[in-house]
């Protein structure tokens, strides 16, 4: 008999059919806390992060935007002010836990009329191709199991002029830098984890499944594999962060 399959889970490796699972299972565990927990974490800089990330996707009045791996929505609002009436914001999340908190978050707010939810897979998205102007993905494609698959995904579903946006933890530039955020990632998150959440170990995972996830110029080279042309990086706060950035031509 075969050897099953495996990917990375964390350092952990684990059957494919059961990385989807067990990535459910990690946000489940802190959707609640979710929000307290970024700020906590990176001392409210995600959401400087974020706003750069808006700024680069360049998004205009009457545009549709696919937001993946949306979790409670702070881009997704953003999107919906920029693209207004006539525009959409489709707000996905393959984790139904984040998807509710985050749509019930937007709900009490009044964020209604532009924008639509879907419990959805970045590796097999259900819409129908040449649909969006613009695809973002916020601190989700690490989680993905095959990237390669939501990416060429991501350039199905864009339209001829479109943009893909991904924002994601990325490779630090600095070696020395990068001792002081491995220390500070798996001492101090788990800790913080442990202490707001009850769920140190979910955080141990968020530290391990950034050090595996692509570096700036891998990424980048997976996207140019999918077709992207113009594909480019922008660090962030010495690489702890960068976004990347393609277009559907």
């Amino acid at each position: 008999m075969a050897d099953k399959e495996t990917t990375h889970f964390g350092y952990q490796q684990v059957p494919v059919e059961e990385k989807a699972a067990r990535v459910r299972e990690v946000f489940d565990s802190v959707a609640s806390r979710y929000d307290l927990m970024n700020d906590l974490m990176s001392l409210g800089i995600h959401r400087l992060w974020k706003r750069h990330a808006i700024a680069l996707a360049g998004v205009r009045r009457g545009q549709r935007v696919l937001d993946l791996a949306s979790g409670t929505g702070d881009l997704a609002e953003r999107f919906a002010e920029i693209v207004g009436a006539s525009g959409q914001v489709v707000m996905t999340d393959i984790n139904e836990a984040m998807l509710s908190r985050g749509r019930e978050r937007l709900l009490d707010k009044g964020r209604v009329g532009n924008l639509n939810y879907s419990l959805a897979n970045a590796e097999k998205l259900p819409f129908t191709s040449d649909t969006f102007d613009c695809v973002t993905i916020s601190f989700g494609l690490r989680n993905v199991t095959h990237k390669e698959w939501a990416i060429e995904e991501m350039y199905r579903v864009l339209r001829p002029g479109g943009r893909l946006l991904i924002l994601e933890f990325s490779h630090p530039t600095s070696k020395a830098f990068s001792r002081v955020y491995d220390l500070y990632s798996f001492n101090v998150l788990p800790f913080l984890g442990g202490l707001v959440t009850n769920d140190a170990e979910s955080y141990r995972y968020l530290a391990e499944s950034i050090r595996m996830h692509p570096d700036q110029e891998t990424l980048r080279a997976m996207m140019v594999g999918a077709r992207f042309e113009r594909c480019a990086f922008f660090n962030l706060t010495g690489g702890v962060v960068a976004i990347h950035r393609g277009y559907k031509l």
